[in-house]
C-alpha cells in the first residue's frame, strides 16, 4: 500500500519525476501520482534523443554555445551552464542503470546531429529514445521499496498551509476527492501542448502543473514561447504524429509539391535551421504555393531508413505511406513549451515547499527556443537537482532566486454570465490566435475570450471530475500564454508577431514572470 504521509510527493512519472524519485528514495518514502498509466507522458514520446557533450571533439562549452544561440538571446546563462556541465555525468549514470543507446560497430556511441547543433552529440535508441530512458528509470524506481505509485490519480490543486505547499488534492481512480500530504512536493507534470488543436503531445499534456502552481501563488514565466515542431505527419484521419528532427539530421529534405527543396529560400541553414524558423519557412511555402509540403527520404538508402527509424516507419505505414519511398506530408504542430513554473537552479518555486522540474518548469535554460534534444537532458539534470534540494527542504525552507521580471496582471471584475467554455473552443482559439504567427488583433480577442472563461470558472466550485479539471487547466494555461504573447511586442524564438516581426533587444531583451494577484 502507498504511504498516506510520504516524506516526498511527486506529481508525474516522466524523466524528471523518476530521476528525482531515485535521488530521494534513500532518504524517505516517495509517492508518485500520475494521472494515466506510468508509461504515458511526453518522455515516452520523445523520438530523437538526448543531447550531451560525450563525443570526441565535443565539449560542454560548445554545447553551451549552441544552446545559447538557439535560445535567441533569452537563456539564463547559469542554467545553461548547469545543464551542459552536468549532462555528461548524468547520462553516464543513466547508462550505468541500464539505458542502452545505439552504438557503432566498434562499440562507440552512435551520435546523431540535429538542427542547430554544431556537432554530432545526440545519443539515441533508434527512434524511441524517450521510451528507452523512461523504461530504464521506471525499472529502477519500481524495484525500490520506498518508491510507490498511484496511477490514474488526477491532481487538481496544491494543498497550502500558511503559504507553504504541504501536498496536493487529487481525484483517485474512482473519482473520489483525496489529499496527500508531504514535506516537499515536486511538480513534474510535463508540458501543455494539448492547449492547441494541432499538437504532437499526448492527451495527458494539458498543463495541469502550470495551472495548479499559478493558482497556488507561484510565479510563472516565458509562457509566450511555444515551440512548434515543423514536421508532424499531416494525413486526414491520422494523429499528428511527430516525425523526428533526426530524420533531417540524417539527410531528409523538405520539398514542395513540385519536389523542390525550398528551405534555403527562407533560411541559410536550410532544413537544419532552428525549429521555429523551419516551421515558419513551411508556413511561408504553404502560403506561396497553396499546395502541401513534404518530407522526402527518397534519396537515402531505404534499408537504413527503415532500420534506423522503425517506430516512425510503422506510423507512416499505418497511414498508408512508406517512409523511405513516399513523400510524407507534413506541417507544424505545437510541440514544447519553453516557459512554465519559474524555478531556481534546484527546482524551487516561489511557493515554499513546492518544486518543479522538466517541461512544467522554467529555469530559463531554453530561453526563447529550445535546442533539439535538450529536453530529456533537462529532465535528467534538473530532476536530480530538485530531488537533492527537496531533501534539504524536508528540514528547512530555502529561498529561491529568480531572474525574470515580475509584471502586473490586473484581473477584470467577475461576470460569469457568458457561455460555457468547451475544450474544443479553447484549443481552436489557441491554434488560430496564439499559434505560430500572432498579431495584436488576434491576441486581444483571445485574451478577452479567456477572461470570460476564467470568470466562468471562478464562479463555480473546484473541478469535480477529470473532464472538468482538464478544461480548467487548458483555460488557465491558454489564458496565461495569450496574455504573455500580447505583452511581448517583438519576435524572438518561438514567439512571432507579424505586427512586430523584428527582435528588439532594447525594449524586450529580458524574460517576464507573473504570479496570481
Amino acid at each position: 500500500m502507498p504511504p498516506s504521509h510520504p516524506e516526498f510527493l511527486i506529481v508525474g512519472s516522466g524523466i524528471a519525476a523518476l530521476r528525482a524519485a531515485l535521488e530521494l528514495a534513500d532518504t524517505g518514502d516517495v509517492l508518485l501520482l500520475t494521472k494515466a498509466a506510468s508509461a504515458e507522458g511526453n518522455t515516452g514520446y520523445a523520438q530523437g534523443g538526448i543531447a550531451a557533450a560525450v563525443g570526441e571533439g565535443d565539449t560542454p562549452a560548445l554545447h553551451e554555445q549552441d544552446t545559447l544561440a538557439a535560445g535567441d538571446g533569452l537563456c539564463d546563462v547559469n542554467a545553461v551552464r548547469v545543464l551542459v556541465e552536468n549532462g555528461p555525468a548524468d547520462v553516464e549514470a543513466l547508462m550505468a542503470w541500464g539505458a542502452a543507446f545505439d552504438r557503432q560497430p566498434d562499440g562507440e556511441l552512435a551520435l546523431a546531429r540535429e538542427a542547430a547543433h554544431s556537432v554530432r552529440r545526440v545519443l539515441h535508441a533508434r527512434d524511441t529514445t524517450g521510451r528507452t530512458i523512461g523504461g530504464t528509470l521506471w525499472a529502477n524506481t519500481s524495484a525500490h521499496p520506498r518508491i510507490h505509485a498511484v496511477e490514474h490519480a488526477r491532481a487538481t490543486a496544491i494543498a497550502l498551509e500558511d503559504g507553504h505547499a504541504v501536498g496536493v488534492h487529487y481525484l483517485d481512480p474512482a473519482g473520489a476527492k483525496q489529499t496527500v500530504r508531504a514535506k516537499a512536493t515536486l511538480l513534474a507534470t510535463g508540458g501543455a501542448g494539448q492547449v492547441y488543436r494541432e499538437t504532437t503531445n499526448p492527451e495527458v499534456a494539458s498543463g495541469d502543473g502550470i495551472a495548479m502552481a499559478y493558482l497556488a501563488g507561484a510565479r510563472v514565466a516565458d509562457l509566450e514561447f511555444v515551440q512548434f515542431h515543423p514536421t508532424a505527419l499531416q494525413v486526414p484521419g491520422q494523429p499528428r504524429f511527430l516525425l523526428s528532427e533526426a530524420l533531417r539530421g540524417e539527410g531528409a529534405k523538405l520539398v514542395n509539391a513540385d519536389g523542390e527543396a525550398f528551405m534555403a529560400r527562407y533560411e541559410p541553414a536550410g532544413d537544419l535551421a532552428p525549429r521555429d524558423r523551419v516551421s515558419r519557412g513551411i508556413v511561408k511555402e504553404l502560403a506561396r504555393t497553396g499546395k502541401p509540403v513534404f518530407l522526402s527520404l527518397q534519396h537515402l538508402d531505404a534499408e537504413m531508413v527503415h532500420t534506423h527509424f522503425p517506430h516512425i516507419a510503422a506510423a507512416c505505414r499505418a497511414a498508408g505511406l512508406d517512409l523511405a519511398r513516399d513523400p510524407i506530408p507534413v506541417s507544424p504542430a505545437a510541440h514544447y513549451v519553453m516557459g512554465g513554473v519559474e524555478t531556481d537552479l534546484d527546482g524551487r518555486t516561489s511557493v515554499p515547499g513546492l518544486f518543479a522540474a522538466g517541461e512544467v518548469a522554467c529555469t530559463g535554460v531554453h530561453g526563447a527556443n529550445r535546442l533539439a534534444s535538450n529536453s530529456l537532458l533537462e529532465g535528467l539534470v534538473f530532476g536530480r537537482r530538485a530531488g537533492r534540494a527537496m531533501i534539504e527542504t524536508a528540514a528547512h525552507t530555502w529561498p529561491a532566486r529568480f531572474s525574470a521580471r515580475e509584471v502586473a496582471s490586473p484581473r477584470p471584475p467577475i461576470d460569469a454570465t457568458g457561455p460555457e467554455p468547451t475544450v474544443e473552443a479553447v484549443r481552436d482559439r489557441m491554434w488560430r490566435q496564439v499559434g505560430l504567427i500572432r498579431d495584436r488583433q488576434g491576441l486581444q480577442a483571445a485574451v478577452r475570450a479567456f477572461d470570460a472563461d476564467w470568470n466562468w470558472l471562478a464562479a463555480r466550485p473546484e473541478p469535480a471530475s477529470v473532464d472538468q479539471a482538464r478544461l480548467a487547466s487548458l483555460i488557465m494555461v491558454g489564458g496565461l500564454m495569450a496574455r504573455a504573447a500580447l505583452r511581448r511586442e517583438e519576435s524572438r524564438g518561438g514567439h512571432y508577431r507579424s505586427d512586430f516581426p523584428a527582435r528588439n533587444d532594447v525594449a524586450w531583451g529580458f524574460r517576464m514572470a507573473e504570479s496570481r494577484d
